[in-house]
């Protein structure tokens, strides 16, 4: 089957959206009972071990640091988004957490424009301001909770985070980006976690071992969607994760949305109506 570069890319997308969902489940699981400065080290060492067999197994040159300060900013990136992640979703429903998390395509469009120099399709432009009305509708400002803020956090480090891997260096293999941008989080983080310490029991660093696989998972297929393809023409297929984290906030924490959250949430997902089209044409054609 021959897909389209785009097409392609936004199937990545939405595979790596439903393993970041997962994540966001372990993560609720944890109700807190770790600090987000011990949860970030314990979630990027685990990476780090989690990688490095692959990481290993490459050529010498494939192993290779390149970009340093791109990979560092990244890196940065990784554990201040991880940090605000964890509290906007230990306090607020998955579902508006993650709403107000998938406003980060909203910021990638103008960030693809001042950084990237693409220029998107007057209809990217269109239904991104339909999702920007449905993040507002979800964040209510009347009813505005103070871990939305961080939950904003999340999605300005995710932009920047998925803009930024359109800048890496082509010969940089995936496995490299994870191993050098995990590794190269644990310095800062491990001296933060050590001054706010508390016992971690084995159920704790279960679920901190889950989320890190699998929101490894995200960041591997999400690097490999941004290199495939323009962050302006796929960034919209990150809003797949609200379907997912709807359907398990209802089904696993009885987190039912409101009328008005509801609506909100297919605002930001009506945008992806397109993609479903141009994917059910392509499986017709192949």
């Amino acid at each position: 089957m021959n897909w389209s570069p785009v097409t392609f890319a936004i199937i990545l997308l939405v595979a790596g959206n439903l393993a970041a969902s997962l994540s966001d489940v372990a993560v609720k699981l944890l109700e807190g009972g770790i600090n987000s400065f011990q949860y970030v080290f314990l979630r990027q060492l685990l990476s780090v071990v989690l990688i490095m067999p692959l990481w290993l197994k490459q050529t010498k040159a494939k192993r290779s640091l390149t970009a340093l300060g791109l990979i560092a900013i990244r890196a940065l990136l990784i554990m201040i988004g991880s940090g605000c992640m964890m509290v906007a979703i230990t306090h607020l429903p998955l579902a508006t957490a993650n709403a107000v998390f998938y406003a980060a395509p909203l910021i990638m469009l103008p960030l693809s424009v001042w950084i990237l120099k693409e220029i998107p399709p007057i209809a990217k432009v269109v239904a991104t301001m339909i999702g920007f009305i449905g993040v507002l509708m979800v964040l209510r400002p009347s009813q505005f909770h103070w871990a939305a803020w961080f939950a904003l956090g999340t999605a300005m480090t995710l932009a920047i985070f998925n803009i930024l891997a359109r800048k890496l260096p082509s010969e940089q293999s995936v496995v490299s980006t994870l191993f050098w941008t995990s590794l190269m989080t644990l310095p800062l983080s491990g001296i933060l976690a050590a001054m706010y310490w508390q016992p971690v029991n084995s159920e704790q660093l279960l679920l901190v071992a889950i989320s890190a696989s699998l929101i490894l998972t995200y960041n591997g297929l999400a690097v490999l969607a941004y290199r495939k393809a323009p962050a302006g023409q796929i960034a919209l297929a990150e809003y797949s994760g609200l379907v997912f984290v709807v359907v398990i906030g209802i089904w696993g924490f009885d987190e039912i949305p409101d009328h008005l959250t509801a609506l909100g949430i297919a605002m930001i997902i009506l945008p992806l109506l397109p993609y479903k089209e141009l994917l059910q044409r392509q499986r017709k054609n192949n």
